[in-house]
């Protein structure tokens, strides 16, 4: 039986007149089928989907492929099989290698369609579940974090990630940030081999069933830390507050923005406000100056504002939103936080 989310995008593909679908992105082939390859693999999404997958991952494919799947042999079988098919025109996404898009262009009209990821956008209850799931197995482990006096940013980061995996994730969704003094002002950051210095910035993620979680807090110190962070939070809570379906994305990024930008500090906020999560730790669409994709129900967005002062410090605050008819904010963990060093 195929899935509601192939069946969408058949429609899509037959209102384009595309007869196939190309694919070799795991994460895509994994939502589509519930197979995560191992190895390398093909998707042809058509009248009778089928996934063509390497033969160290064929025992794989067999315990977890929803769609029928083959051994691939070769392209110019692959080729053969769809041409067999009556197929002309095949749509491709955007990720695929040009090495591998070199080996059908021959043979059909091609173009670049993004298919795959505009059905990612709007989440599942089941998704929602996971991505839930995944925070509350990073903020506990967060919570269960020693930071007294000695602490070492690279031994707390590797603690962390051991943390989740105990609590039952897979692992981490992305390199733990963590990340202290200066080097805070470093959006990604790379935890040193260094004892914990003020203030501390912490941005981590678990996946929890293929799904990931992403959350950011700073724990300040100092006056001036304090009078950016409740910037930041202002602006964190503010957007939060006006997020629903039939705005676009573009508009809650300028919220937050133009906070931080009356207090005097919109050229130290240098990044777009959030990302989507899902299969990815960044998916579509953004809450960006220049996305103008509406919001609709059932998509799982960051929101992240932060400010910047190059060599001193920053700030960065960061939750996972659901949105239904407004934003409800995934996990519990309080934006202060408390830790003394």
């Amino acid at each position: 039986m195929i899935s509601s989310k192939i069946e969408n995008i058949q429609k899509r593909m037959e209102k384009d007149d595309f007869q196939g679908y190309l694919l070799a992105d795991f994460a895509n082939i994994n939502y589509l089928s519930k197979y995560l390859p191992s190895s390398f693999a093909f998707c042809v999404i058509k009248e009778g989907p089928i996934i063509y997958c390497s033969q160290m991952d064929m025992e794989l494919a067999s315990k977890n492929s929803t769609i029928q799947y083959v051994q691939f042999e070769n392209f110019s079988k692959l080729i053969d099989d769809l041409k067999e098919e009556g197929i002309k025109n095949l749509a491709i996404e955007p990720s695929l290698p040009f090495e591998t898009f070199s080996k059908f262009k021959e043979d059909f009209k091609i173009d670049s369609v993004d298919y795959v990821n505009k059905e990612r956008m709007i989440k599942t209850s089941e998704e929602i579940s996971n991505i839930t799931k995944a925070t509350k197995i990073a903020q506990d482990s967060f919570l269960e974090l020693d930071f007294t006096s000695g602490a070492n940013e690279k031994a707390l980061s590797y603690e962390l990630g051991r943390l989740m995996r105990q609590k039952g994730a897979f692992s981490e969704s992305f390199d733990t940030i963590l990340t202290s003094g200066s080097n805070s002002s470093l959006p990604h950051a790379i935890p040193e081999n260094k004892q914990l210095e003020k203030p501390i910035l912490v941005d981590w993620g678990a996946i929890y069933n293929g799904y990931c979680s992403d959350n950011t807090r700073t724990i300040v110190y100092s006056e001036r830390e304090y009078e950016i962070f409740n910037i930041v939070k202002e602006a964190h809570d503010e957007s939060i507050k006006v997020i629903k379906p039939g705005l676009k994305c573009c508009e809650i990024d300028k919220v937050a923005r133009d906070i931080i930008k009356e207090y005097g500090y919109g050229d130290l906020f240098i990044h777009s406000l959030g990302h989507s999560v899902g299969l990815d730790i960044h998916e579509t669409p953004n809450f960006s100056p220049k996305d103008e994709s509406i919001i609709e129900k059932g998509m799982v967005i960051t929101v992240e504002p932060g400010i910047y002062f190059e060599d001193e410090f920053g700030v960065r605050l960061e939750d996972t939103v659901e949105i239904q008819k407004s934003a409800k904010i995934i996990g519990d963990l309080p934006l202060e936080l408390n830790i003394d060093l």
